[in-house]
């Protein structure tokens, strides 16, 4: 998407040392053991909007675990248009369904190209924070920008409004979920709004940095059990 500002988004906000201490057993075989997994709980862009769901980086990320030797569930109860407020609405439901070790909270991109509430927007994902902690889940945070055409202001806001909810609750983060594609038009459907197909790996590479400690630190908790 050209209309998306330049940004340096390659840091990301993990757990401290000790989940990437953690992260180092991943190149460990540890048993198969049964646990909650991952719940990705999101918009269209995790959803697979008009491509191929297996082809999805949600997908991708079942596929990588798999060859890692690491028998996570993915759960994927995304839905294309979701808002946050739909999204605080249907996650306790997930939550219980699922029981994951993992959220990935993928959700804003709505409220910000609808211009919805800031404050509405930073409510619903802190209550959705709070609830996945609450049910005994780490949080990855994936953060979103939106095209300049919206404002400068807003649009500075709205972004930080995902960092300010990653040090608020240190919880792990990624700044930009399309960091490395937003520019390149190619890498977009049609409606220069969702990813297409090729796509998907980068987005997953993106994200792995920042899931993969976590993934780790569930791997080492449910060995010893």
């Amino acid at each position: 998407m050209n209309g998306f500002p330049r940004t340096n988004d390659s840091r990301m906000r993990g757990r401290g040392w000790r989940l990437l201490v953690c992260a180092l057993l991943l190149g460990a075989t540890l048993p198969v053991y049964a646990a909650g997994g991952i719940l990705v709980f999101g918009d269209s862009l995790s959803a697979a909007y008009g491509i191929d769901r297996s082809a999805g980086w949600v997908a991708l990320l079942r596929e990588r675990l798999a060859a890692a030797d690491a028998p996570l569930a993915v759960h994927n109860a995304s839905v294309s248009g979701e808002t946050t407020a739909g999204g605080r609405e249907r996650l306790p439901e997930a939550l219980a369904r699922t029981e994951p070790d993992i959220v990935v909270l993928e959700l804003g991109a709505n409220d910000g190209l609808r211009a919805l509430s800031l404050e509405a927007m930073q409510a619903n994902l802190a209550a959705m924070i709070e609830a996945s902690r609450e049910a005994g889940a780490e949080v990855l945070l994936l953060g979103m920008r939106i095209p300049t055409n919206y404002g400068r202001d807003y649009g500075e806001r709205f972004h930080a409004s995902f960092e300010t909810l990653a040090e608020r609750h240190d919880v792990a983060y990624v700044p930009f979920f399309l960091a490395p594609i937003a520019r390149d038009r190619s890498a977009f459907q049609d409606d220069g709004v969702h990813p297409d197909a090729a796509a998907q790996p980068a987005l997953l590479e993106h994200v792995w940095p920042a899931l993969k400690p976590l993934v780790a630190e569930v791997r080492q908790t449910s060995a010893v059990r």
